[in-house]
């Protein structure tokens, strides 16, 4: 005996996650944006297809479910992208980029987005909005009209997905993950009083075998202090229980519940007060 001990690791099942949803607040027919860490979850048998169906037990058929499903492996103007040709020489670069992918709705992984995501993306019923770089994928009732309009030169404003969520007073649903992973305060970033200031993106599709190449301005996205918008979420005063956020355990991973509406008009607010040396006139 070393005198160490080891604690009990809780495997989860599904009737464990539908105690768990249904103790965080989810409610029957809620549409929800989900942003899910799979790892964060613990030992769960049947993974992600688990997850999934415990959400729908809880939410029920009438309910609409969206994730993001993001691509950066086509797009020059990535993070990603600048990461991997860091080091390469001009040479090396065009060699990279004539063997970048185009974005294919249809068949595309989402990079980097989990689990999760990549398994509601591949759904036989799921449907996914058209950008090639900021797509959701939804699935349900709504799913179609969800991922109807997603404009090129809008990543993640009133022409995505994010518009429809809005308007259809949908919950965000954070699995394991902070609010540096909540995509809905980006739609606050559009509807800023301020202009905020446009960059140029490029990237490209794939259709039928033929690569086109897209470049479009759009506003300059920034998820720098996502952390801190969270912080004072939660430190508000919320006098109607049903706008504020909600926390609590589903399986071994922390979660959050809040509305959609709750997180964008707060975040606008703040970013109104705190972001103004960011969003300045063009």
């Amino acid at each position: 005996m070393t005198g160490e001990h080891t604690s009990a690791v809780r495997t989860a099942s599904r009737d464990q996650l539908v105690v768990d949803l249904r103790s965080l607040g989810l409610r029957p027919g809620q549409d929800l944006l989900i942003h899910c860490s799979m790892r964060r979850l613990g030992p769960l048998v049947g993974g992600a297809a688990t997850l999934l169906n415990a959400i729908q037990d809880v939410a029920g058929p009438a309910s609409t479910l969206v994730v993001p499903t993001q691509t950066a492996s086509n797009s020059l103007s990535s993070r990603a992208f600048h990461a991997a040709t860091a080091d390469l020489d001009p040479d090396g670069c065009a060699r990279f980029i004539a063997a970048m992918p185009g974005f294919d709705p249809a068949n595309t992984p989402a990079s980097g987005m989990g689990a999760f995501a990549e398994h509601v993306r591949t759904r036989p019923a799921a449907r996914r909005s058209a950008h090639p770089q900021t797509s959701f994928a939804a699935l349900g009732p709504a799913a179609a009209a969800a991922m109807a309009v997603h404009d090129l030169d809008c990543h993640l404003g009133e022409r995505s997905p994010l518009r429809w969520l809005y308007d259809a007073d949908a919950a965000i649903l954070l699995i394991g993950v902070r609010y540096s992973a909540c995509t809905a305060f980006h739609l606050a970033e559009y509807r800023l009083s301020r202009m905020v200031p446009l960059r140029r993106y490029h990237c490209f599709t794939n259709s039928g075998g033929a690569r086109t190449a897209h470049q479009f301005d759009d506003i300059e996205l920034f998820d720098g202090d996502f952390e801190l918008i969270g912080t004072a979420l939660d430190a508000a005063a919320w006098p109607d229980a049903n706008a504020s956020p909600r926390h609590g355990p589903v399986g071994m991973a922390a979660c959050t519940l809040l509305p959609m509406r709750t997180a964008v008009d707060f975040a606008r607010s703040w970013m109104e007060d705190w972001r103004a040396g960011r969003t300045v006139r063009a």
